[in-house]
This record gives C-alpha cells, structure tokens and sequence, in this order.
C-alpha cells in the first residue's frame, strides 16, 4: 500500500480538489480517500454542530461516505472515483484517539491511500506529502507551518510569487530546496502534480522491491550457509 498526504496552510486553498484529482488521475490504484476533520472548543465531533458536550463518546467519529452527490468532500473523493472514501472528525489536539481506528481503515483499504490532512504526518510517514499554498490567504495553521519541512513538493497558483512578506513568521527558505508545482483553478491538481506523484510513488515501489529482494538473498545465503562443526573433546 503506498500512502499519500495533501496538506495545507488554510481552508479553501484547493487540497480537496487536489485529492480529487489525484484519485481520477490514477484511477489503477484503487484509492481509498480520507478527510480529516479537528474540531474546536464548542463543535461536536459526531455531527460537527455546535455543543457544550464533552463526553468520552464526542472525541471521535469516523463515518464512510456512501454518496457522490452528497456535494461533501468525501463525495467528490468517490465522484472521481475513489474506491472508498472516509470522514474522520475529532477534536482539536484528540486526532490520536483516532488512529487505531484509522489503522484498522487502512489495513483493509483495496489500494493505495490518499489523505487529506496536515496532522496525521504526527502518526503516519507516507511515500508523498504534498502541501497546497495561495500566498492570497492571510491564515497559516500551526500545523502546516510545523510540517512544512516535510513536504516533497509545495503547490502553489501557477504565476504567484511567494515572498517572505505574505506569511512574515513562516520561513519560505524551504522553497529553495523543495519542488515547487503549479495548480491552475478550478482543477488545481496539474499534469505536473500528477507526473511528480506518479514518479515519486514508482521510485519509492522500485527501492521497496530491490530491499525485498535483498532481504530475500540474504535469507537464502543464510539457508545455504553450511553449518558449523563443532570439535570434539
């Protein structure tokens, strides 16, 4: 199973169209899509409506999509063709009450996994992290600002520049080492994103083999190995 994460800076800056198109651009990988959703004071987990509760029960909700005309996220996951597609709602700072069950969904995902989140890099390394920016949205999340170092490539609209005076406490110095993809709305999932993913997950699928076929030589060389004889008295 290969694992993707699309993260970024702020809502509405395109990670859920990225996702989308990724699954239609791969559809041989048999996707299976998450959303993570973290819910702040007040919010409940199981329905996202405001609460005051605070019950063992709220912490967590993890529903599957069933719907691709729902107009959800998780619908356009499965309109694009996503063999399944998953919600997981928590609290703010709870998303680790969350990963057994999380764990359990990726064990018996069909295919390779795409999420779209910045923290679950807390809990899960993948094969690709892609982190979506629009230096024309002011907000930058705690959590995209930590993970940033991370990213195997940054997406941002084609013909933007990226200064240091949109997001003056972030460190854009990462820029110079990191590959920097265009997204083109309303599609923001680009030919050259696409291309960066699919080549990146067949490098990472070639060094996995080789490891396993070494590991497999080793084990027959040690099979094949005479043993030892041991002197007598």
């Amino acid at each position: 199973m290969a694992l993707v994460i699309v993260g970024g800076h702020s809502r509405n800056v395109g990670k859920t169209s990225v996702v989308a198109g990724l699954i239609a651009a791969m559809p041989e990988r048999n996707w299976t899509a998450f959303k993570i959703t973290q819910f702040g004071h007040g919010v409940c987990s199981a329905d996202g409506k405001p609460c005051d509760c605070d019950t063992g029960d709220h912490l967590v909700a993890v529903s599957e999509e069933r719907s691709s005309t729902s107009g959800t996220d998780t619908a356009r996951y499965l309109a694009a063709g996503a063999a399944r597609a998953v919600w997981v709602r928590t609290r703010q700072g709870m998303l680790a009450e969350a990963m057994p069950r999380i764990r359990k969904e990726l064990a018996a995902a069909p295919g390779d996994v795409v999420i779209e989140s910045n923290s679950i890099l807390r809990f899960l390394r993948p094969e690709v992290f892609l982190s979506v920016l629009d230096p024309e949205v002011a907000d930058f999340k705690p959590s995209a600002r930590y993970f940033l170092d991370r990213a195997d490539a940054i997406l941002v609209p084609e013909h933007t520049l990226v200064d240091h005076s949109v997001w003056r406490d972030v460190s854009l110095r990462l820029l110079d080492r990191i590959p920097v993809l265009p997204t083109r709305a309303p599609v923001y999932c680009t030919k050259e994103v696409v291309s960066f993913v699919q080549v990146r997950l067949a490098s990472v699928a070639a060094i996995t083999m080789l490891d396993r076929e070494l590991q497999q030589a080793r084990c027959a060389d040690g099979d094949s190995a005479p043993a030892a004889v041991l002197d007598g008295p």
